[in-house]
Formats: structure tokens, C-alpha cells, sequence
């Protein structure tokens, strides 16, 4: 009898040891996916035009300067594009995140009629694409004259059903009703309460969805180029797109591929800040306690 258990449990443990070697594998070649592409880039924007129309190659060239320079000496103006990025990208994820959470707050904390059709219609216009809307919200914003303005695509943000949703389900699994009970019962007021005791509580969630806010308005092509129509005022997916669609005579391949990967350089940086919460916040956020 114990030749056989120590047999299926011999068995049982060879079985474990393979699915963890089947998982190590899986996560490496998504890994390698993942950050092929990134090493394509970062090897494309040192080489020429030339060298590039002629395929791939694994060795960086030695164009690395000089298509920086070209990017630099562009009638583009991509250093002011990245600085207008920073701007409406930052500021759209501190939006996000904040307005958001107190959306979530007031539904998870407080009971009052309508409440349960409110958290249903917000997840009703979640399903609505941007496309839908984009004529009435433009002509809405032309109406206000706040063409070529950083406000439109700033003030949205706070409306943000997928966030929202996010930070309700974190609330949901992480944030006691009773510990808001003790907070008022001491005195605490609701914003004091919520700045100080729910926002700290919230950190991984808030930091997840600052992540992906800040990344979704960064790479946000379609809104920005129907609202910003001067040079001066464009993000920097307008200014790579305009760059891409240049006179054949004077494209440059070389130069697309190091605005490209200086575009994404704030994007790495915002994620290695915040990277260490994404597992523990998605985990918590995903799961209703």
C-alpha cells in the first residue's frame, strides 16, 4: 500500500514538475514575441533607408546619430509634439484615476435610490465606440471654440467607464465598508476620508489604470487630429503619422523608425515606475471578494 502511494505521489510530482515546465516555456516564447518587436525597432532606427528596404538584420547600423539629427532638423516639430504628449497624457491619467475612483467610492460607500441604474448605465456607455460620437463631440467642441485646445481631450477623461469599473471591483475585493464606518464615526470627513484613507488603500489599482490611462491617450490617434489642427498644438502619434505620409522623394525610414521609438521612450519609463503594482493590482481588481 505505501509502494503505491509513494508511486502516485512520484507520479503526481513528475506531473506538477511538467506543467511548471510547460508554463516556463509558454511565458518565454510570449516573452521573446513580446520584445522582438521592440528589438526591431530599436535596430531599425540605427540604420538607413536603404539598409531597411533591404530586410532585416539583427546587427544595429550606424545611423543612429544621423537619423536623430534628421529628426531633430524635421519642419515637424517633435520635440514640442512629446512635450504636448506628456502634457494631455499626464494629466488625462490623473483624471482618470481620480474622478473615476470617487465614481466608485460613491457607489461602493453609500447607499441611495438609482443607484444600482446608475453602475449600469455607466457600464452601458463603456460599449459605446468614440467613433459613434465623434461628429456631435466635434462640433460640440467647435461650437465652444476650443479647437486646438488641450481641454477637451483633458476634461473627457473624467468620464472613464472602463476605469471606473476597474476601481469598483477593487473596491469590491480590498476596501471594508467597516473601515469607512470607523473613519466617519472618528470624525473624519467624506473627502478626508477618501483622500486619506481610500486613495492610499487603492494604490495598485490606481497605479494599473494610470498605466493604461496614460498609455491609451498617448497612443490616441483618432480624437486628437479632428481637435488639433497647428503644428504647435500636436501629440506626437499626428506628427508620426504626418511624417509617414511625407513625399516619397524625401521619406525616410531610418527617421520614422527613431520618432517611433522616441515616442515610446516615456511610455517604458511611466512603466518601469509603476510596474511593480500591475500583477498585485490586476490580480485584486479582477477578483470580487
Amino acid at each position: 500500500m505505501s509502494s503505491k502511494n509513494a508511486n502516485n505521489g512520484l507520479k503526481k510530482g513528475m506531473g506538477i514538475h511538467a506543467r511548471r515546465v510547460l508554463a516556463y516555456v509558454v511565458l518565454i516564447i510570449m516573452t521573446f514575441l513580446c520584445l522582438f518587436w521592440f528589438y526591431v525597432l530599436f535596430i531599425n532606427a540605427t540604420r538607413s533607408n536603404s539598409e531597411i528596404q533591404r530586410g532585416f538584420s539583427a546587427i544595429p547600423g550606424s545611423r543612429l546619430a544621423a537619423n536623430w539629427q534628421s529628426l531633430m532638423n524635421d519642419s515637424l516639430p517633435f520635440v514640442h509634439g512629446m512635450i504636448n504628449s506628456l502634457i494631455v497624457a499626464a494629466l488625462t491619467a490623473l483624471c482618470a484615476v481620480y474622478f473615476s475612483a470617487m465614481t466608485a467610492y460613491s457607489i461602493h460607500a453609500y447607499e441611495y435610490k438609482g443607484r444600482k441604474a446608475i453602475y449600469t448605465f455607466i457600464l452601458a456607455v463603456m460599449m459605446i465606440p468614440s467613433q459613434v460620437t465623434i461628429l456631435g463631440f466635434v462640433d460640440l467642441i467647435r461650437g465652444m471654440n476650443l479647437m486646438n485646445n488641450f481641454l477637451p481631450l483633458i476634461i473627457t477623461s473624467v468620464a472613464s467607464p472602463a476605469v471606473f469599473f476597474f476601481m469598483k471591483q477593487y473596491m469590491d475585493s480590498s476596501l471594508p465598508l467597516a473601515l469607512i464606518e470607523a473613519a466617519r464615526i472618528d470624525g473624519s470627513g467624506e473627502f478626508r476620508t477618501f483622500n486619506q484613507i481610500v486613495l492610499p488603500i487603492m494604490k495598485p489599482a490606481i497605479a494599473v489604470q494610470a498605466i493604461f490611462s496614460f498609455v491609451s491617450s498617448w497612443n490616441n490617434y483618432f480624437v486628437p487630429v479632428q481637435i488639433l489642427q497647428k503644428n504647435d498644438m500636436k501629440t506626437l502619434p499626428i506628427l508620426i503619422a504626418q511624417l509617414r505620409a511625407a513625399d516619397w522623394k524625401k521619406f525616410d525610414m531610418g527617421e520614422v523608425y527613431m520618432a517611433i521609438a522616441f515616442s515610446i521612450f516615456p511610455v517604458v519609463v511611466v512603466y518601469l515606475i509603476l510596474s511593480k503594482y500591475i500583477v498585485g493590482g490586476v490580480a485584486a481588481g479582477s477578483v470580487k471578494g
